[in-house]
């Protein structure tokens, strides 16, 4: 594909801005009327050597070390102490899990609140409060889950 200077600039640019292979595909149809294929892009793109940007990946807080404790945490009931002490989620898994579920176990929030957390057979994430109603802060809710996908994965699932 021939495209004069002005039109590689432009392609450039989109790159530069984080413009998918995709993107680039549909902006060079509606702006130089040039229908390419998606390969024909990716060919485009190599060949005026440019890389496009990888998207960044979410930001997720980072699990606090309890949750990174080797595999025989999993067979321990949560702390007894204030486990807001540390300011940190701690998650449990159950020998046994609860019936309906694949797997169960325990949560304590940072605030030293306790819960039940199951994930039943069609992928759903269920938590059960000890204390009705209660809510656990975002910041803990994203905390739960890296550390329960951390367990899990431990786990082998």
């Amino acid at each position: 594909m021939n495209l004069d200077e002005a039109q590689r600039q432009k392609v450039a640019a989109w790159i530069a801005d984080g413009a998918k292979l995709s993107e680039i595909q549909t902006r060079l149809m509606s702006e130089f009327n040039l229908k390419l294929t998606y390969m024909e892009v990716r060919f485009l793109v190599d060949d005026l050597k440019l890389t496009p940007k990888d998207p960044e990946p979410p930001k997720v807080a980072a699990p606090v070390a309890e949750a990174a404790k080797p595999a025989d945490k999993k067979s321990a009931p949560p702390p007894a102490g204030p486990a807001g002490a540390t300011g940190g989620v701690s998650v449990t898994v159950d020998h046994l899990a609860r019936p309906g579920a694949i797997v169960s176990g325990k949560v304590t929030f940072s605030d030293g609140q306790q819960a039940d957390w199951y994930l039943d057979q069609t992928g759903r994430l269920g938590v059960v409060p000890k204390q009705q109603g209660y809510k656990p802060s975002a910041a803990d809710v994203q905390q739960f889950q890296a550390a329960l996908q951390s367990e899990i994965a431990r786990m082998g699932f």
